[in-house]
């Protein structure tokens, strides 16, 4: 039996009515401050990027950009606050391949989905990881350590920390050459780089920017870059996939994510106001003296990455069993 036409008009009428405010808030976008959360502590290169390149997003927008650093739990409780937050774009976060793609396959807890608790705005840019060995290490390529790896079983590799990309670099180097690595996870980039200039651990997967200046010093040597290209700050450094390792790549990725539901003209507005700012010159130079490569995308672009990422990372850490906890 169809509904008598005057209940039609009354339910199209006000669904009309919600949606007006709406459209009002994303029409008058943005009116007040953006909070701009930052999963992570202050003084990293993730803080930087996002101090950096919100500035200019600020000038761009007419109205501050608030940087909120929300560290803890590999990046899970910054994002948490981001998909909590009402869907009207003064609340975004700094999400990351971590966040985003992998954090829910090692971690016992999540308190938020990815696939569905984010609405993907735009695309940040990409860091490095490297693959090193000190300077006084005998092992000047890849297929030496792959062959110190397979005549020495459970050959150690530091990182910056249980559950983080390096981690899954190593963890995907294990996987694709057949060897057993041991993984020795500090706490932050620092006290491991000290223990490979020291001897105490022979390997390393790290995040360029903590490694350069030792490996321009001549201190550290590189043996290869993780993701699919060359990285502008070493050149004449090979992949991984280069070296014979064909199709191994991984390269973390950052972008700009609001809550679930946010009303595409409010994404398009800030996804515009990002790619602006990344397109600047100055912008460009200081994020990649930094080692972070800027990459500005559509909002189609990050929530499809977000997407086969989640599955790949996936699969990965289910095969190798790995966990963050």
């Amino acid at each position: 039996m169809r509904p008598p036409l005057f209940t039609r008009r009354r339910a199209l009428a006000a669904t009309a009515a919600l949606a007006l405010p709406l459209l009002a808030q994303a029409a008058d976008f943005p009116a007040k401050p953006i909070r701009f959360i930052v999963p992570y502590t202050a003084g990293g290169t993730t803080d930087l990027v996002a101090r950096t390149v919100g500035q200019r997003v600020a000038e761009k927008l007419g109205q501050p950009v608030v940087i909120d650093n929300r560290g803890g739990a590999g990046g899970n409780i910054g994002m948490d606050v981001v998909a909590k937050a009402p869907a009207d774009g003064y609340t975004i976060g700094f999400g990351a391949i971590s966040t985003n793609a992998l954090n829910p396959h090692i971690y016992k807890s999540v308190p938020f989905d990815p696939r569905k608790d984010f609405t993907a705005i735009g695309l940040l840019g990409t860091s490095t990881i490297v693959l090193e060995v000190p300077s006084s290490s005998p092992i000047k390529s890849v297929p030496e350590l792959i062959a110190a790896a397979k005549k020495t079983p459970g050959l150690p590799y530091a990182t910056a920390g249980a559950g983080t990309s390096m981690n899954l670099a190593g963890v995907l180097f294990a996987q694709m050459t057949g060897t057993q690595l041991t993984h020795v996870a500090y706490k932050g980039s620092g006290p491991a780089i000290t223990d490979l200039l020291g001897g105490t651990v022979g390997v390393m997967f790290d995040n360029l920017p903590a490694s350069l200046p030792h490996i321009q010093a001549g201190k550290l040597r590189a043996l290869a870059v993780a993701g699919p290209t060359r990285s502008p700050s070493l050149p004449d450094v090979p992949t991984i996939a280069e070296t014979g390792l064909k199709g191994y790549a991984l390269e973390p990725w950052f972008g700009v994510y609001g809550p679930a539901n946010l009303p595409p003209a409010i994404v398009k507005t800030l996804n515009q106001a990002f790619a602006e700012a990344l397109a600047e010159p100055a912008v460009r130079d200081k994020l990649l003296q930094a080692g972070f490569t800027p990459r500005a995308s559509t909002a189609e672009e990050l929530a499809a990455l977000s997407q086969s990422e989640y599955q790949r990372l996936g699969e990965v850490a289910r095969k190798a069993g790995m966990t963050a906890d």
